[in-house]
């Protein structure tokens, strides 16, 4: 049992940094999308007053999918799942 705990240990460590980046990465990513919903609202808001429905709803979908109710909950499940196994993981080693 102590030799599993010694090979998981390099496995913690790279696990913490990569959680530690894709946190990052989901922080940033999270900001940008928030813009990107505003902007297509806008312009869908734009195409609805030029008489184009087509448009405006087809903008308004891609609005909700870089909505927080979109892709982004998705992308945070998976940054969650990864801090799951992290924890899961250092509990493992310290146990």
């Amino acid at each position: 049992m102590i030799v599993l705990k010694i090979l998981a240990a390099p496995v913690m460590v790279a696990l913490s940094l990569l959680a530690a980046m894709v946190t990052f990465l989901f922080c940033v990513a999270s900001a940008v999308c928030e813009l990107g919903c505003i902007v297509l609202t806008l312009l869908s808001l734009i195409l609805f007053i030029g008489g184009q429905t087509v448009g405006g709803i087809a903008f308004l979908v891609l609005a909700f999918l870089v909505s927080p109710f979109g892709v982004p909950a998705i992308a945070e499940w998976l940054v969650d799942k990864l801090h799951s196994a992290k924890f899961t993981l250092r509990d493992f080693i310290t146990g």
